[in-house]
């Protein structure tokens, strides 16, 4: 829902500190890969209850995961060679990884204190169910032709939880843990709403 807002603002910013990363030994692979490895360290750092620690490297995983985009298309317009579609097809599964293992390392730091860990398993059922949903119509729209083209290199469905909003749930698990599991309740039915618009608005746009 905020993703088309948060790209406004954020897109200046980040192309400008892209100019600034833009070396020869610095590509948007090697970035999207600095995020996953970050990103997993925080699911780590969660589950040993090392909260403070895991939020820093959650933030700085998804700055990384924010810049592969705009240090390629930097590349792209300067006529570097390249492929666009390894790249996404990188950044999108590091992002399932980073989101997946961020969920498992909340839900296991939680436990470590004796508050339920159910919740966290309900928010990586929406998760599962969501992106089926939006990766099956990435992939049907584009043989159909139907693309919905905002720069990235899927067709997103627009949803009541994009990546804004993952991101700064996660980041507020970790900041407040003991409430965590509360806030992972209400995330699961935010996810789960979204992804039951995503199957109908995908069904009927394949129509």
């Amino acid at each position: 829902m905020l993703d088309a807002a948060a790209r406004r603002v954020l897109d200046r910013p980040l192309a400008r500190v892209a100019g600034v990363l833009d070396r020869s030994w610095v590509s948007p692979d090697r970035l999207t890969a600095a995020g996953l490895v970050l990103g997993l360290g925080s699911a780590a750092a969660a589950a040993a209850t090392l909260w403070w620690p895991a939020l820093a490297l959650w933030l700085v995983s998804r700055l990384a995961d924010g810049l592969d985009g705009p240090l390629a298309r930097r590349r792209h317009a300067a006529g570097a060679p390249g492929d666009a579609g390894a790249g996404g097809f990188f950044d999108i599964t590091a992002d399932f990884g980073v989101y997946g293992a961020g969920v498992l390392g909340v839900a296991l730091g939680v436990a470590a204190s004796g508050d339920p860990w159910e919740p966290f398993a309900a928010v990586l059922l929406a998760y599962y169910v969501n992106g089926a949903a939006f990766l099956a119509f990435s992939s049907l729209a584009e043989r159909a032709g139907r693309q919905l083209d905002d720069g990235r290199s899927l067709s997103f469905l627009g949803g009541l939880a994009e990546g804004t909003e993952t991101i700064v749930v996660h980041a507020l698990w970790l900041l407040l843990p003991a409430f965590a599991w509360q806030l992972a309740w209400v995330w699961a039915g935010v996810v789960g709403i979204s992804a039951v618009h995503r199957m109908w608005a995908g069904h009927r746009a394949l129509r």
